[in-house]
């Protein structure tokens, strides 16, 4: 069975562990009973409770004697209340500290605004020296926290709840800062290129190049600045028109950095827009309100190319 990324996170680093004493695994009250981590390794495993700064620092003093720390807790709460920690140990100290922030997005649903994350992604771009990922599904997560392991940078892994996904393929010797390319026809510029980013963006642009062959799909999993800036190259010849797809507010979206960064090009966002969620529901319903979705979607792609092959 296929595990959501949040289980794929636990069960992998608890893998990494067995191999690497390195590796220290710290929950800020998300942790959940029968933590892989924990039943495997009890030693290293350490649950700070509901204190997100004071975890981040711990994690950074962990790194500064050599050890491996990862740290969990719900992503509005990494990036918004530890923010400062996070700016100054891993952006301006580079701390090797890994975030792994779940329920990013508003796949917290029925939690409300409280743990809505819709901004982190923003916050964190702004303190620089953070690589940030934000894997699709089990195996594109497992990569990640991999490759994390074995870096010496500090990261930030948006991770959602509980939806588990098939990841896109990839090549076992590729990585994940190697972006995946789907549909259109390649002997041609693209009339638009989407690009998704994170899980429910993902699914979203798998299920439109399905209509239409003349767009392009391009999955990215790392969207700090200096990923984003080696990407420049490859997709200047892919399309002029670019549409990002992310569960994000446009404000210090990947849309508004790439806008920047190809400023000849024509750069569009389905996001989740500027205001607030007015009740709780489930992560779909919540997109929903919030004008995030596959008819929305369409209705964009139309507005930017015309309806073509049904889209």
């Amino acid at each position: 069975m296929t595990k959501s990324g949040r289980d794929s996170y636990k069960d992998e680093l608890a893998k990494l562990a067995s191999t690497n004493e390195q590796i220290i695994c710290i929950e800020a009250d998300l942790g959940g009973k029968d933590h892989p981590f924990q039943l495997q390794h009890p030693d290293r495993f350490f649950n700070l409770g509901i204190a997100e700064l004071a975890g981040i620092d711990v994690a950074a003093g962990l790194a500064e004697a050599g050890y491996v720390p990862f740290f969990s807790t719900f992503a509005s709460f990494a990036a918004l209340r530890a923010a400062e920690s996070i700016k100054l140990t891993m952006g301006y100290m580079g701390k090797n500290v890994k975030v792994v922030a779940a329920y990013g997005g508003v796949s917290g649903g029925w939690f409300g605004t409280t743990h809505h994350a819709l901004e982190d992604i923003a916050i964190i771009q702004s303190f620089q020296n953070i690589r940030i990922a934000c894997p699709h599904g089990e195996e594109e997560t497992r990569r990640v926290i991999q490759e994390a392991a074995l870096s010496d940078e500090p990261y930030y892994i948006r991770l959602s709840r509980n939806d588990a996904f098939e990841s896109m393929y990839r090549d076992e010797s590729s990585s994940c800062r190697d972006i995946i390319l789907e549909g259109g026809n390649r002997k041609y510029r693209a009339r638009l290129c989407i690009i998704s980013v994170g899980e429910q963006a993902t699914e979203l642009c798998k299920e439109i190049i399905q209509w239409d062959d003349s767009i392009v799909h391009v999955h990215l999993v790392y969207v700090d600045i200096g990923s984003l800036k080696s990407y420049v190259e490859q997709l200047s010849s892919l399309s002029d028109q670019f549409l990002v797809v992310e569960e994000h507010r446009a404000t210090g979206s990947t849309a508004s950095y790439l806008a920047l960064l190809l400023p000849e090009k024509k750069i569009f966002a389905h996001h989740c827009g500027e205001q607030w969620p007015i009740f709780g529901g489930t992560h779909a319903e919540v997109l929903s309100y919030l004008g995030f979705g596959l008819d929305p979607l369409k209705n964009q792609i139309t507005d930017i190319v015309g309806a073509v092959h049904g889209v």
